[in-house]
């Protein structure tokens, strides 16, 4: 990679929002600038320790700052996902408490701030709720034209959703929030739930291979996710789920999307039955209907990727061996 990738993350760690921290730690060229931590999988502070102990884990303690945000949705009660992840978010592994502390500055305004000091050099990858982006926007609409991309995983376009029949989970948690910021006008790219089960659900045998990388960073790959798999099996999905992993993967490298589209996405914010779903037009004509409402806002939404490399990526993360991606 000739030139170096520099990203905030935004997370609520547990599971495989691990496996995309270890992504941005790890992966040769990229720098996290910031990880900001926001309610949603578990308790915020849970999702703090959950990225700080990820931090130690890759080897990067006291080289990465961790910033805490919101503790709840800009509107609602929050809602939480313990029954898919374990209570500690982390495979019910309860690991001990990390060394390293939190910053004092609330992610919100860690957002504001790295964005104002770097304009159009940082990228940054949400995969939680986007109540801690929202709040930023609200303190300082300018960012919107000083981030060079936002990644989003969140939603599904013409797909199920995982916590109710039309939601995903992050868009459910704050559908407010996620309505905000894709209005804003921010640069986004959509990864919704749909991409992550057809092209980022590893199962088989080829999670057989990832159990045989003998590696620290392989473990904790397995024990961070163990719940989240028990609970897939369960549930009609044969392998553990990638799409907070996937979306860091095509920051990474964006040549894993194989198809997209810029399209108008609006998130459902008044329908209880359809709370958090969204809308994604990809009509090629809306205009020519009656009850087109004009212009709004359009976000790259991933359609296809490609998986195989992203296995590729992920084995190569595991193992530590980055020679085929190495100039």
């Amino acid at each position: 990679m000739d030139k170096q990738l520099r990203l905030i993350i935004d997370t609520d760690t547990a599971g495989d929002d691990v496996t995309s921290i270890l992504f941005g730690l790890l992966w040769p060229g990229v720098k996290v600038e910031a990880i900001t931590t926001v309610m949603g999988n578990i308790p915020v502070g849970q999702c703090t320790i959950n990225a700080l102990t990820t931090v130690e884990h890759a080897g990067r303690s006291g080289e990465v700052p961790v910033y805490e945000g919101c503790d709840r949705p800009l509107l609602r009660p929050l809602v939480q996902a313990a029954y898919v992840h374990g209570a500690d978010g982390m495979g019910e592994t309860n690991f001990p408490l990390p060394k390293q502390q939190a910053e004092k500055e609330h992610a919100a305004n860690a957002i504001v701030r790295l964005l104002n000091e770097y304009p159009g050099e940082l990228e940054i990858v949400a995969h939680g709720p986007l109540t801690n982006l929202a709040v930023a926007y609200m303190l300082d609409p300018t960012i919107v034209s000083k981030v060079k991309k936002v990644w989003v995983m969140g939603g599904s376009c013409h797909f199920r959703g995982n916590i109710t029949s039309t939601a995903e989970f992050n868009f459910y948690v704050d559908p407010e929030a996620a309505q905000m910021v894709f209005q804003a006008g921010f640069p986004i790219v959509m990864v919704g739930w749909d991409v992550c089960c057809r092209y980022a659900l590893i199962g088989g045998e080829d999670l057989e291979k990832l159990k045989r990388i003998d590696t620290p960073i392989s473990k904790f790959y397995h024990q961070v996710n163990r719940k989240a798999l028990e609970f897939n099996m369960a549930n009609g999905l044969e392998g553990v789920t990638h799409p907070d992993s996937v979306t860091i993967a095509m920051c990474i490298r964006p040549e894993l999307i194989l198809k997209s589209g810029h399209y108008p996405v609006q998130i459902e914010c008044q329908s209880e039955a359809n709370r958090g779903f969204s809308a994604v037009d990809t009509r090629p004509a809306p205009e020519n209907t009656p009850a087109y409402a004009g212009e709004t806002s359009r976000s790259e939404v991933v359609l296809e990727s490609d998986y195989r490399e992203f296995y590729r990526m992920l084995t190569a993360m595991l193992s530590g061996d980055y020679s085929e991606y190495l100039n």
